[in-house]
């Protein structure tokens, strides 16, 4: 494996100045050789100079900040440039443009490569179309519509290039892999206070980003964020999940209302005996017990009615 190292330019304004002489000084001197009637050896001077210019002129490059350049000499790696500034190197040397910048894109977009002519010329750049929901199955079982947005960068250069065939294709193919292999682990919802899709986004991005971190780094790549951007029953069990859970909301919102009126009919029974208000016998206090937790646990307004007999009566 090719190690990734740092290497150190010239900076290019130097070399700029005697490119730009060489390139100047090659061309006058050979036309004053000729109307001097100078020797051979002269005109061919010249003709080194204007040549040596022109190939000094092939080793300029300015980088940007946050960009990089990756150097081969004739296939042998011997260097990535990250600093930006204007440089000179060796001008048998291929440069190779990496970014550095801060990438991010949503998963389940669809990328067409570039494509070239016969010359290998590129005649159609690569696009990528707009991220849309990957269904899979939860642990459960149940379809769901999934998708996550990951913000990535460039760690290293020489793993990004020589690693992998497309760096940005690899991102995108292991991080949809590892959304569709993380969500089939858990459930959409959870009742019994496990990890769950929907009740654990901040676990569940954290898991995601590890999972994705793990498939990326012999691509040297780093996973800055992961987070789900989307989350959905799928559209053929949406409605009966919708009921479901509409179901679990009334009995639960029923439980609370039930343990609330218990209490507050225990309170009343212990605040009329503790100030002696009236004394209930069994049969009266069930009596004032069901009619206090009807009251309470009623949906609907009740009607009251006064009692104009005797206490028994």
């Amino acid at each position: 494996m090719v190690q990734e190292r740092e290497y150190r330019p010239l900076s290019g304004w130097l070399p700029l100045v005697v490119t730009a002489a060489l390139l100047v000084g090659g061309p006058w001197y050979f036309f004053h050789a000729l109307q001097a009637g100078a020797s051979g050896w002269h005109i061919a001077s010249s003709l080194v100079m204007l040549t040596i210019g022109f190939a000094m002129g092939f080793g300029f490059m300015a980088i940007a900040p946050n960009d990089s350049r990756v150097l081969l000499l004739f296939g042998e790696y011997k260097g990535s440039v990250r600093a930006s500034g204007f440089f000179w190197v060796n001008p048998f040397f291929s440069k190779k443009k990496l970014s550095l910048r801060v990438r991010n894109f949503e998963t389940g977009a669809l990328s067409t490569p570039e494509k070239k002519d016969a010359a290998g010329k590129i005649v159609q750049e690569k696009t990528r179309t707009h991220g849309r929901p990957s269904k899979v199955n939860d642990r459960d079982g149940n379809p769901i519509d999934i998708s996550a947005v990951v913000v990535w960068r460039v760690v290293n250069t020489v793993e990004a290039l020589f690693e992998v065939d497309d760096y940005e294709d690899f991102v995108a193919v292991q991080s949809e892999a590892a959304l569709r292999i993380m969500a089939s682990r858990y459930p959409y919802d959870s009742e019994d206070h496990e990890i769950s899709l929907r009740g654990d986004t901040n676990k569940i991005s954290a898991q995601l980003r590890q999972d994705i971190q793990e498939r990326l780094d012999k691509a040297g790549v780093e996973v800055i964020e992961a987070r789900i951007s989307h989350l959905a029953y799928a559209s053929e069990i949406a409605a009966a999940m919708l009921q479901r859970q509409q179901a679990q909301a009334v009995v639960a919102a029923r439980t609370k209302i039930v343990e609330g009126a218990v209490g507050m009919v225990q309170m009343a029974l212990d605040h009329l005996a503790r100030d002696q208000v009236v004394e209930l016998d069994d049969e009266r206090r069930a009596a004032m017990v069901s009619n206090l937790l009807v009251v309470l646990c009623s949906d609907r307004h009740t009607q009251p009615v006064v009692n104009t007999g005797t206490l028994y009566n």
